[in-house]
């Protein structure tokens, strides 16, 4: 970490965390919301669970391909835009687990020596 006499480390911008990514599913909810359609009535539209899609909406679940194609299918929005937010998320989360960065650690200790 660079320390400057006079500002504050987390001023840098070397130093600044970016905000988390947005999971896919808050981004529907709210187009949605603004097309006025229910999550009731576009579960039943694309033919999937109301449950499963409210889980995805409260991002308590991945959005998978076939999910973002069926979007796509209903409101005419990209399958890759809703696939990419889902990854730049999983990945956000990834890096977030302590268990599984130390897991990425022993494995490039062992790699290091092959």
């Amino acid at each position: 970490m660079i320390t400057i006499p006079g500002i504050a480390s987390d001023m840098i911008a070397n130093n600044i965390e970016p905000d988390r990514p947005t999971h896919p599913g808050e981004v529907l909810k709210e187009e949605l919301e603004y097309r006025g359609i229910s999550q009731r009535k576009f579960a039943a539209q694309i033919g999937v669970q109301y449950t499963m899609l409210n889980e995805i909406l409260n991002a308590k679940r991945a959005m998978n391909v076939q999910f973002a194609m069926l979007v796509e299918a209903a409101l005419n929005i990209d399958a890759e835009l809703w696939i990419n937010m889902q990854t730049r998320y999983n990945m956000y989360t990834a890096k977030k687990d302590k268990s599984f960065i130390e897991r990425l650690a022993n494995i490039r200790k062992v790699a290091s020596v092959l």
